[in-house]
């Protein structure tokens, strides 16, 4: 006799986890939300974009690629929902839209309702950090193609902006400033050179090496910085003073900051404003990566610029440190000939 759950398919399990998985759900929310999980679709009230003169809605999706695979290897689930969240919520914020609601996608050889549990506690904590409801999700057991212990997560986020306020490359300006505002680590990419490297060198996951203080486990397992709510400040603070933001992902800080500098412009990041972070520094040197490679690569120590009016620099600064968030000025934005890149690192780190 052959059944669904001989197939590899546990009905039970899901239905489990999804009830060990409701009281984090409950915690991701917001006062938009209708209804609870369990229904065919997420409701979220749209009169809440009555707020907005000329509301327009933005959207993202992302993963968080093989830093999964760390979760898996050290048995710690309940950190890289954050990731998750970081990696769409923070996509969003770049065009100065308000991340309003998230739903999620998790892929599992196997359900294991604690493990799921775990995954989407992580995903309603990033959530509640960036005030965005997680309001549906999916988990889907794939037999055969996954083995039980392997997993992989992806999520996509609605958010809103006005029509007039919308950041963007078409507000830089030459002389405007480069706020650079730390990350928490290689948040969620490269890892597939990190793995790399861990398997060529043959780290121990458990082992403190060099400079690091804690575990390269747990160094490599923190998770990715939320910063929405700290872009959203600094736009009500500062207003059209604020062009627009880069985040930085899988690319580099040059990379992607170039995606939001127009043409006949350049941005001009000068690394001695800061220091490149210790695990950056082991990894490279265990790796013998070539600056140029990981400068593409990992974030260097940078995961969210402000573009901003060179008038409200200060305010800024002293604006984001209020929020328990560091930041410093790390570059320019000028007139650059055509041709010419427009965004580069240049100097030497501190």
């Amino acid at each position: 006799m052959s059944t669904y759950k001989s197939a590899g398919v546990d009905i039970d399990a899901g239905d489990r986890a999804v009830e060990l998985m409701k009281a984090s759900i409950a915690k991701a929310t917001r006062p938009e939300v209708q209804g609870g999980i369990g229904g065919f679709a997420g409701l979220f009230d749209a009169s809440a974009l009555k707020k907005f003169s000329k509301p327009l809605l933005a959207t993202s999706t992302d993963g968080v690629g093989t830093k999964t695979e760390i979760a898996r290897a050290l048995g710690i689930y309940d950190t890289i929902g954050e990731d998750l969240v970081a990696m769409v919520v923070d996509d969003l914020v770049v065009c100065g839209a308000e991340p309003l609601f998230m739903t999620d996608y998790i892929a599992v050889g196997k359900v294991i309702p604690e493990r799921i549990a775990d995954i989407v506690a992580g995903i309603a904590r990033g959530c509640e950090k960036a005030n965005t409801a997680l309001i549906g999700g999916e988990t889907a057991e794939h037999p055969g193609l996954l083995k039980e212990d392997e997993f992989d997560i992806a999520g996509a986020a609605t958010g809103a902006v006005d029509a007039d306020k919308q950041l963007g490359a078409h507000r830089v300006k030459s002389g405007d400033v480069l706020i650079a505002m730390p990350a928490s680590g290689f948040h969620a990419n490269g890892y597939s050179l990190i793995r790399h490297i861990v398997k060529e060198k043959k780290l121990d996951l458990a082992k403190k090496y060099g400079d690091l203080d804690k575990t390269l486990g747990e160094t490599l397992l923190t998770p990715t910085e939320i910063y929405s709510l700290d872009c959203l400040a600094l736009i009500k603070l500062l207003g059209e003073n604020v062009r627009t933001f880069s985040h930085i992902t899988g690319g580099g800080l040059a990379e992607n900051t170039a995606r939001v500098i127009p043409d006949a412009l350049s941005a001009q990041f000068d690394r001695s404003t800061w220091s490149l972070p210790p695990e950056l520094v082991f990894m490279a040197h265990e790796g013998a990566v070539p600056q140029s490679d990981y400068e593409r690569t990992w974030n260097c120590g940078v995961g969210m610029v402000a573009i901003i009016d060179s008038a409200s620099v200060d305010l800024a600064i002293k604006a984001l440190a209020a929020r328990g968030m560091r930041a410093w000025a790390a570059g320019t934005v000028s007139a650059t000939t055509p041709g010419t890149s427009r965004s580069a690192l240049e100097g030497t780190y501190r």
